[in-house]
C-alpha cells in the first residue's frame, strides 16, 4: 500500500468554467430568433443609412465634387455586408425549426449553435458599421488637375509649328507666344495640341488654362472662365471687375500658369483680367491665337505664323476626308481629286469640307464637275458658302472700315495667282475714288500702304517680297462671293477673269454691274454695244484684243477704269472711246497702238494714263497731253522705241530665267549696236507729233501740267535730257527714267540726274556712240547736289551701249537692288578703280561707298565679251540673291572671298565651261560658292 498516492481535486475550478463556456454556447442557440430578429431591424437601419449616403454624394458629385474614399470605402463594405447579413436571414428559418424546448435546445446543437454564432456576430458588425456611417461631409473638393486633356482629331502637317512653339515654352527669355494666320488654317487645332502636350512629365507647370475669348469677349467673361478652372467660382460671384482681378491675381500668382487664348480679336488687357504677366520670375506663359499680326505686336508676343500646308500635305489631309474606297472607284478620280484639292490652297478648313463632301462622288464625271464650278463659282461647291466662307468673312467683317474692305474687294477683280504689283494696286485704288484722305495721288499713297498693312495684318492678302502680294486662291473665292452673292447689291462685281474665254461673255448680265473684270482671257474682238450705266471698273487687260467696236463703250458714261494694257494686237483706239467722260485711268501700256487720237481730249477729267512699253507708238498730237489738266499719273517708259527692244527687258523678263532665250536672239542682233540712227520713222515729219525731236515737245507738255505727281519718261536725245532737267516740276516726281538712243552723245555727266529725289529705276540703252558716263560736278549753272546722291535709285539697266567701258559710277548708288548690263560690246569693268582715282570733287567722294552693292539683290551680266572685272577688291553681298552670267568669257574672277555671302543663299547662273575656269581667292572661297551654282 507504501506506493499509493492521493490526488486532491477541485469542483471549483472545474465545474464552474466549464459550465461558463456551455451556457455561453447555449446562448447562440436559445437567443437565435431574438438575434435574427434584432438583425434584420439592423440591416433595414443600415441600408437606409446607405441611401442617405448614397444620395448626399451623388448630389456632391453633381457639383463635380469628388467622394471621400472613406465614403467609398464605407459603401463597398455596406454592400458586401448587406449580402451577407441577408443570406444569413434567408437560412434562419431553417435553423430556427431545428430548435425544441420552447428554443433552448436544438434538435442538432452543433449546427445551431455555428448559426447562432454566426449571426450574433454579424449583428454586431453591422452596429459598428452603422456608427462608422455618420459622416460630417462625404465629398470634398478635388484638387485641380494642372491640364485638363482636350479631344482632338488626327492632324497634318502641324509637327513643326508645334515644335517650334513647345521649345519655345521652355525658353525663359520668352513669355507671351501669338499663333496668327488665315481664318480655318488650323490655329485652335495646333493650341489644342499644345495644351495636351503640356500634360507629358517635361513640361512642370502647377496649371494649364484654355479660355475661348472670341469677337465679343468681355473682361468680366473672361474672367469667370479662368476663376472656374482655378476654383473661383463661388468668390467671384457678385464682384466688380476690379475685384474679381484681385481674387484672379491673388491665386495666379503663386502658380506656374500656363494660359491658352483662343480667337483673340482685339488686345487682351492681362492685367485688368487679374493676370500676371508672364516672365522669367513667375515662369509661366500665354499662348494665343490670332487672325491679326498687329495683335501680336500689341501684345509684344513671339511671333509664329500658322501657314497652310504644303502641297504634299493638303494632299494628304484630302485623302484622308475623301477616303480610299471613293478615290479607287475609277482610274481618273484621283487626278483629278488632285485638282480639286490644289484649288483649297493648303488650307485645311477648306481641304476638310470639300473632302468629306466628296466622299460620296464615285464617278469621274461628278469630279470633273466639281472642278469647273471650282473655277467659276466655287461657293456653289460643297457648302462652301455655307460652312467656310462665313467663317472667313469674319476677318473681312472685322476690318476697321468700309475703305478697307473696299480695296480688299477690289483684289479679287485680279486672276488667281497673279501677283499684285502694291504700287499699282494704290494707284487703282485711287482713281477709283476709294483712297478718300488725299486728292494727290503721292500722298494717297500713304493711305493705300496703310491699308495694305491692314490686309497684311489680317491675313487676308499675302507678301511676295518687297513690292508685291498675292491673294490666297480661298480667299479671293470668299471675296468673290461676298461681292457677286453675299453683299451683291451693295458691289455688283462681274469677274470671268483667267479663265482662257475666247468669246465674250452676255453682255446682258452687265448692265447692273459696277465692276468687271475680264483679265486673262484670249477675247479678240469686242463688237457689241452693252448697256452699263452703273459700270466704273472695266478691266480687259492681257487678253488678244485686236477689234473693239466704236459702239463699245457708248453706255459706259460713268466709267473711271478702263485696263487694256497687254494687248499687243490692238493697234488703234476706237472713236468711242472718247465718250467716256468720266475716265479718270486708262492703262494702255504693252498695247500695239500707233498713235492716240486727238478725241481723247474730252477725258477731261483724266488722273492716270499708261503708255509704257507701247513700242510702236509713234505719234502723239500736240495740246493732248496739256489737256489732261488733272493728270496726277504719266508713265511712257521704253515706250515708241521702233520694237528693237519693246518690253522683252522688262522686269517680267530681266528677272525671270525663263526668259533667258529672248534676252539670249536681243543680245545675238548685231544691228542692234548702233540703236535706231538709221531707222526712218515716217512721223518724223510731222509737225504736230510730240514724239519728234527726242520727246522734247512731249517734255513741255508735261512741264504744264501742274498736278503731275508720278512721271516715268523715255527720252531720246540729250537736248531732250537738258530741256527735261529744266523743269523742276518733273524731275522731283520722275520715278522711271529711260535714256535711249542718244546720237553722237559721247559723253553723259551722270551727276545730272542725280538730284532726282523720286528716281527708283534708270535704263540708258542704245546709246551706240556713247563712250562715258562721267562723274562732274560742273552740269549746270545755280544747280547744287545734294548730300545723298541717287538715294532712292533701285535698278539700273544697260542695254546696247556698244562702247562704253566702265559702269564706275554705280559706286554712288547706296539702295542699288538690281543692275543688269546686257550687250555692251566694249566693256571691261563695271567699276574701275583708276576711274574712280580720278574723281577730285570732294562732294562726290564722301558719297563713296566703303562696299558697294551691299543692298545688292540682282546682278545679271550679259553678251560683255570684254568684260574681265566688276570689282577690283573683295565685295560683300549681304542681300544677294541672283548673279546671272551669259557669254562674258573674259570674266576670270568674282569679286569674293568665302566671307562675302555668309547667311545668304546666291543662285549663281551661267555656262558651265564659264564656271569651271572662273579663279579664286582661294579654296575655301570656291568651296563657299559651289554649292550656289546652277548650270544654263
Amino acid at each position: 500500500m507504501g506506493n499509493l498516492c492521493s490526488i486532491s481535486i477541485s469542483t471549483e475550478d472545474t465545474i464552474y468554467p466549464c459550465w461558463d463556456c456551455i451556457g455561453k454556447h447555449a446562448n447562440y442557440i436559445c437567443k437565435l430568433e431574438k438575434n435574427l430578429r434584432a438583425l434584420s431591424v439592423a440591416l433595414e437601419e443600415l441600408k437606409a443609412l446607405k441611401d442617405d449616403v448614397h444620395r448626399r454624394v451623388d448630389c456632391a458629385e453633381q457639383l463635380m465634387i469628388k467622394r471621400l474614399n472613406q465614403v467609398q470605402v464605407w459603401l463597398s463594405r455596406v454592400e458586401t455586408m448587406i449580402t451577407e447579413a441577408e443570406e444569413l436571414i434567408k437560412d434562419g428559418s431553417n435553423e430556427t425549426q431545428k430548435l425544441c424546448l420552447a428554443g433552448y435546445f436544438s434538435k442538432n446543437c452543433r449546427s445551431s449553435y455555428k448559426f447562432g454564432r454566426r449571426v450574433a456576430r454579424k449583428l454586431k458588425e453591422i452596429v459598428e458599421l452603422k456608427s462608422k456611417g455618420v459622416f460630417g461631409k462625404v465629398a470634398e473638393k478635388e484638387p485641380t488637375a494642372s491640364v485638363h486633356v482636350r479631344p482632338t482629331e488626327p492632324t497634318v502637317g502641324l509637327e513643326s509649328t508645334l515644335a517650334k512653339v513647345s521649345s519655345l515654352l521652355e525658353d525663359k527669355q520668352v513669355g507671351m507666344i501669338g499663333l496668327y494666320g488665315l481664318g480655318g488654317v488650323g490655329k485652335t487645332t495646333l493650341l489644342t495640341q499644345i495644351n495636351n502636350k503640356l500634360n507629358c512629365a517635361q513640361f512642370d507647370f502647377d496649371v494649364v488654362i484654355w479660355v475661348v475669348v472670341s469677337q465679343d469677349h468681355t473682361v468680366e467673361n473672361v474672367q469667370e472662365k479662368i476663376g472656374k478652372r482655378i476654383g473661383l467660382s463661388n468668390e467671384l460671384e457678385n464682384k466688380s471687375s476690379d475685384e474679381k482681378a484681385v481674387d484672379i491675381f491673388r491665386i495666379l500668382s503663386k502658380k506656374k500658369f500656363v494660359m491658352l487664348l483662343d480667337d483673340v480679336w482685339e488686345r487682351v488687357h492681362l492685367t485688368k483680367i487679374g493676370v500676371p504677366l508672364p516672365s522669367q520670375e513667375n515662369g509661366s506663359k500665354v499662348v494665343f491665337t490670332t487672325r491679326f499680326l498687329e495683335i501680336c505686336n500689341e501684345m509684344e508676343a513671339q511671333k509664329i505664323k500658322v501657314e497652310c500646308l504644303a502641297a504634299n500635305e493638303a494632299w494628304k489631309l484630302f485623302q484622308e476626308k475623301v477616303g480610299e474606297e471613293t478615290l479607287n472607284c475609277h482610274p481618273d478620280i484621283p487626278n483629278l481629286a488632285k485638282k480639286v484639292a490644289e484649288k483649297c490652297g493648303g488650307l485645311p478648313l477648306a481641304l476638310i469640307t470639300i473632302g468629306r463632301a466628296m466622299a460620296s462622288k464615285k464617278s469621274p464625271q461628278a469630279w470633273e464637275y466639281s472642278v469647273e464650278v471650282l473655277k467659276k463659282s466655287a461657293h456653289k461647291l460643297a457648302r462652301m458658302g455655307q460652312e467656310v466662307y462665313p467663317l472667313l468673312k469674319f476677318s473681312y467683317d472685322s476690318l476697321h472700315s468700309d475703305t478697307i474692305r473696299s480695296c480688299l474687294l477690289y483684289c479679287c477683280l485680279y486672276p488667281e495667282d497673279v501677283l499684285m504689283l502694291k504700287s499699282e494696286l494704290i494707284e487703282y485704288w485711287f482713281c477709283e475714288g476709294l483712297l478718300d484722305e488725299f486728292d494727290c495721288v503721292s500722298r494717297a499713297r500713304l493711305q493705300g500702304y496703310s491699308i495694305i498693312d491692314s490686309l497684311l495684318n489680317a491675313c487676308l492678302l499675302e507678301e511676295d517680297g518687297e513690292y508685291y502680294v498675292k491673294m490666297h486662291d480661298v480667299i479671293r473665292d470668299m471675296a468673290l462671293w461676298i461681292a457677286c452673292e453675299s453683299e451683291a447689291g451693295e458691289n455688283s462685281f462681274f469677274v470671268q477673269a483667267g479663265l482662257q474665254l475666247i468669246k465674250t461673255p452676255d453682255v446682258g448680265k452687265w448692265e447692273n454691274v459696277r465692276r468687271i473684270s475680264l483679265t486673262g482671257n484670249k477675247i479678240k474682238d469686242l463688237t457689241e454695244t452693252p448697256t452699263c450705266s452703273n459700270l466704273q471698273t472695266l478691266l480687259l487687260n492681257y487678253n488678244e484684243l485686236e477689234v473693239i467696236s466704236d459702239g463699245f463703250f457708248k453706255f459706259m458714261s460713268n466709267l473711271r477704269v478702263l485696263n487694256l494694257a497687254g494687248n499687243r494686237s490692238l493697234r488703234e483706239l476706237p472713236e468711242g472711246i472718247s465718250e467716256l467722260v468720266s475716265l479718270e485711268c486708262l492703262n494702255l501700256s504693252r498695247t500695239g497702238i500707233r498713235e492716240l487720237p486727238i478725241k481723247l481730249k474730252s477725258l477731261a477729267k483724266l488722273k492716270y494714263l499708261d503708255l509704257r512699253y507701247t513700242d510702236v507708238l509713234r505719234r502723239i498730237p500736240r495740246k493732248l497731253i496739256s489737256s489732261f489738266s488733272k493728270l496726277q499719273i504719266f508713265r511712257m517708259f521704253r515706250s515708241g522705241s521702233g520694237g528693237y527692244y519693246a518690253n522683252e527687258m522688262d522686269e517680267d523678263i530681266l528677272f525671270n530665267s525663263d526668259n533667258e532665250d529672248v534676252i539670249l536672239e536681243l543680245g545675238s542682233l548685231q544691228h542692234l549696236n548702233g540703236g535706231i540712227n538709221g531707222f526712218h520713222n515716217p512721223y518724223e515729219t510731222d509737225g504736230d507729233n510730240l514724239l519728234n525731236d527726242g520727246n522734247e515737245g512731249l517734255i513741255e507738255e508735261l512741264g504744264c501740267l501742274q498736278h503731275l505727281n508720278m512721271l516715268s519718261i523715255h527720252i531720246r536725245s540729250a537736248l531732250g535730257l537738258e530741256r527735261f532737267l529744266s523743269f523742276q516740276n518733273l524731275e522731283g516726281c520722275t520715278q522711271e527714267l529711260s535714256l535711249c538712243v542718244f546720237k553722237e552723245t559721247k559723253q553723259l555727266n551722270i551727276l545730272s540726274i542725280a538730284n532726282m529725289d523720286s528716281l527708283e529705276r534708270l535704263d540708258v540703252s542704245e546709246c551706240g556712240y556713247l563712250e562715258q558716263m562721267k562723274m562732274e560736278m560742273k552740269f549746270g549753272e545755280g544747280r547744287m547736289l545734294q548730300t545723298s546722291l541717287f538715294s532712292t535709285l533701285r535698278e539700273v539697266t544697260i542695254f546696247e551701249c556698244g562702247n562704253l567701258r566702265d559702269m564706275t559710277w554705280v559706286i554712288l548708288v547706296p539702295n542699288l537692288r538690281f543692275l543688269w548690263v546686257v550687250n555692251c560690246s566694249k566693256i571691261e569693268e563695271i567699276m574701275s578703280e583708276e576711274k574712280m582715282s580720278e574723281v577730285a570733287d570732294a562732294d562726290v567722294v564722301k558719297n563713296l561707298k566703303s562696299n558697294p552693292f551691299s543692298k545688292l539683290q540682282n546682278l545679271g551680266l550679259q553678251f560683255l565679251p570684254e568684260l574681265k572685272s566688276i570689282y577690283w577688291d573683295v565685295l560683300l553681298f549681304t542681300c544677294l540673291t541672283e548673279i546671272f552670267v551669259r557669254e562674258c568669257p573674259k570674266l576670270r574672277e568674282l569679286p569674293v572671298n568665302s566671307d562675302s555671302a555668309k547667311g545668304n543663299q546666291i543662285c549663281i547662273q551661267g555656262e558651265k565651261e564659264w564656271w569651271e575656269t572662273l579663279e579664286w581667292k582661294d579654296k575655301a572661297t570656291q568651296n563657299a560658292f559651289l554649292p550656289f551654282f546652277e548650270p544654263q
